[in-house]
């Protein structure tokens, strides 16, 4: 149970996602998703998840930083879960009413809405 926490593993953790991200999507937009005034307690937790977790506090500081992802990649959710329904194995799993609802619940609290108006 200690390694599963180790501080050292999970800031280098921390450094190569929020490198890759930013090798992913640009530094511009990168700058532009961590700035966005509609996400600030997401980003808030977030980082404050990973000074937590450079200051050796790595247990807290995952807990932070998850609550930090939900907020900050929760509209994310339902879009990968109705992905996942295609696939052969856990598709079934993804396609029951309980799961399904669970999904669709990330999305609901976004400041944007994807659903189209009614023809």
């Amino acid at each position: 149970m200690i390694f599963l926490f180790d501080s050292a593993l999970l800031a280098l953790g921390d450094i190569l996602f929020l490198s890759g991200l930013t090798m992913t999507i640009g530094v511009s937009r990168t700058i532009r998703f961590f700035t966005r005034k509609d996400r600030v307690r997401g980003i808030a937790a977030f980082f404050g998840g990973i000074f937590l977790v450079m200051c050796r506090w790595g247990m807290t500081g995952m807990i932070l930083q998850v609550y930090g992802i939900v907020n900050l990649f929760g509209q994310f959710f339902p879009i990968a879960a109705e992905s996942m329904k295609a696939l052969p194995v856990i598709g079934p799993l993804f396609s029951t009413p309980s799961v399904d609802s669970f999904f669709k619940s990330f999305g609901s609290t976004g400041s944007r809405s994807t659903r189209l108006p009614p023809v």
